[in-house]
């Protein structure tokens, strides 16, 4: 799969939030963090995606895109073939 684009959407004190992206950086994955507490517009963008909780992580490629709600490992591995 050829991955274009990964945004995980987060927040300060969120543990997950802080695990998803050291395993991200761990598997060499390049990603754009938006922190739903520094800006209003990405705490609307989460809620448009069905999220109520971060992390939320939009992984776009050739097909489109997909939301992984929670650090789910499992997922996230399968999506981006790690």
């Amino acid at each position: 799969m050829n991955v274009r684009k990964v945004v995980i959407y987060t927040q300060e004190s969120c543990g997950p939030c802080t695990a998803e992206k050291l395993w991200l950086k761990d598997n060499g994955v390049e990603f754009e963090e938006k922190d739903i507490r520094a800006n209003p517009q990405y705490l609307n963008e989460i809620v448009e995606l069905g999220a109520s909780a971060t992390p939320a992580t939009v992984i776009e490629d050739e097909k489109g895109s997909q939301v992984v709600l929670g650090f789910d490992q499992e997922r996230l591995s399968e999506i981006l073939g790690i």
